[in-house]
């Protein structure tokens, strides 16, 4: 069954701050207290643990986005603190506490069990070729809780959603930093403004703008050209696109039903995250 896109990105809305209670406090304390040095060392050793004991350019190629040299800041350190496996079970543990602390009552709420079943089933549903995290994923255990299935749940769609993200900016011959930088102008601001880039050394970041503007993508002033906008566009689009098959073994009203259920568990996310 094809649902329609705006269903599809929908869900995408409302899983996003679900699954990324992942890079919260309580998850974050858990990964300090083995050792980590600090956030960076937590959300590696957490978000990669899937992949088992892959080297840093492995790593680097998978999470796509990151500037050369950052993801070999953090790996292979971190293993020699921890485990894949135990990162794992602290991540999941981490934000299944999180993510009860946020949500208050909900957590013991029929709605939350019922859209954790209809988002499991959607999650272990696609195909993985191609979907490299997502595939790493989907080799863990599926918790029984109902907390920390919904958790695990939103993730496996969140990483399938990003797998296919990246083939999409691979496909338009955007690179990670050059995302961050389309990002940044769609959401109104300057790149050297936007957080995930005003970190990187002045003249890498000129270079890479240049390197858009080289191509018809950014103007004089550093802002979108039209040829810039509708790139981004077709990327965001193309994600869209090739999100949709988990959600293939839902029927259009579960699909809405599960709409129905994440919309209130996201709010009191987002409003526990201020």
């Amino acid at each position: 069954m094809t649902h329609p896109q705006t269903k599809v990105h929908r869900i995408f809305e409302l899983i996003e701050p679900i699954a990324t209670v992942t890079f919260s406090e309580v998850p974050n304390e858990a990964f300090l207290a083995l050792g980590m040095r600090d956030y960076w060392d937590g959300y590696f050793a957490g978000r990669a643990a899937p992949l088992g004991l892959a080297p840093a350019e492995v790593v680097h190629a998978v999470f796509y986005n990151f500037a050369d040299g950052e993801v070999a800041r953090h790996i292979p350190w971190v293993w020699g603190k921890t485990t894949p496996q135990e990162a794992i079970a602290v991540r999941e543990r981490g934000s299944a506490a999180a993510l009860r602390q946020m949500i208050g009552e909900l957590a013991d709420s029929p709605g939350l069990a019922r859209a954790a079943d209809l988002a499991t089933r959607a999650a272990v549903s696609a195909p993985k070729e191609g979907r490299v995290l997502y595939a790493g994923l989907r080799a863990l255990d599926v918790p029984q809780a109902p907390v920390p299935r919904l958790w695990h749940a939103t993730t496996l769609l969140r990483e399938h959603r990003g797998d296919g993200h990246n083939a999409a900016l691979v496909a338009h011959g955007i690179g990670g930093t050059e995302a961050h930088v389309l990002l940044a102008l769609s959401l109104g601001m300057r790149a050297e403004e936007f957080g995930r880039l005003h970190h990187l050394p002045k003249a890498h970041l000129a270079a890479v703008v240049d390197g858009l503007r080289g191509r018809g993508l950014v103007d004089a002033d550093g802002g979108f050209t039209e040829a810039g906008r509708r790139t981004k566009e077709r990327i965001e689009a193309l994600t869209d696109e090739l999100a949709t098959p988990p959600y293939d073994v839902l029927g259009a009203d579960e699909l809405d039903e599960l709409i129905a259920e994440l919309e209130p568990i996201a709010a009191a996310v987002q409003a526990a995250d201020g």
